[in-house]
């Protein structure tokens, strides 16, 4: 039963330092890259969205994505859009309109994906 343990505990290991990898890689994409969950709050910024978008990572998440940076005009059709990708459908190429901190106006790709934990 000790291999047991042993395989085990590598398997997590190895797990954990695959998680770490991802986490590294979309922290340092050079794309803005966030997550939101059902609810459509933030749970997942990298450092290109904070520095396009002035919010840290600290400071994004939790927060609800369509009212915190959203120009406010384009707040109904960027909710159905979200409500879609969250239902699994996904998105190409929408034009997503950012409002930065210092309430600068970015217009930014959106591709969506789900992802689901299993």
């Amino acid at each position: 039963s000790s291999d047991l343990i042993t395989q085990i505990s590598e398997m997590t290991k190895e797990q954990q330092r695959i998680a770490d990898d991802l986490s590294r890689l979309i922290d340092s994409a050079n794309a803005p890259i966030f997550g939101v969950d059902m609810q459509g709050m933030v749970t997942e910024w990298n450092r290109k969205a904070a520095t396009l978008v002035g919010y840290t990572k600290e400071e994004a998440i939790g927060k609800n994505l369509v009212q915190a940076f959203i120009q406010p005009e384009h707040r109904q059709s960027v909710s159905n859009i979200l409500m879609k990708a969250l239902s699994g459908v996904e998105t190409a190429n929408y034009e997503l309109p950012l409002l930065s901190k210092h309430h600068q106006r970015y217009t930014v790709l959106l591709n969506s994906t789900t992802r689901r934990n299993k």
